[in-house]
């Protein structure tokens, strides 16, 4: 069996357990956000990409179909067709990305 290892100070281990819990926190909040900004630049790209200036996009535009077997080669199953049509779709609804905050 391991012993705990008793501490003189709780007072300072809780304060540097706060410390540590606080910054996991906001480094947890702020990936989650850059996260969702990527998601939202994705779905940009693909709007544009879709509709090349145009008001809509080209009747059977493939770009998420071939987007999607390329990143999901380079980045992993994140990136199916399904993902990449939320991610379009979460950019519609969001045409504002500072609204997000």
């Amino acid at each position: 069996m391991s012993k705990k290892p008793a501490i003189k100070n709780n007072k300072c281990y809780l304060k540097i357990k706060s410390i540590l819990e606080e910054a996991r926190h906001n480094a947890y909040r702020h990936v989650n956000f850059v996260m969702v900004q990527a998601y939202w630049n994705i779905g940009r790209e693909i709007v544009e990409e879709e509709q090349k200036g145009k008001q809509r996009a080209e009747y059977g535009a493939t770009i998420i179909e071939e987007l999607s077997q390329k990143l999901t080669v380079e980045y992993g199953q994140g990136f199916n067709k399904t993902n990449l049509w939320y991610m379009k779709q979460f950019y519609l609804a969001f045409k504002n990305l500072h609204a997000l905050r």
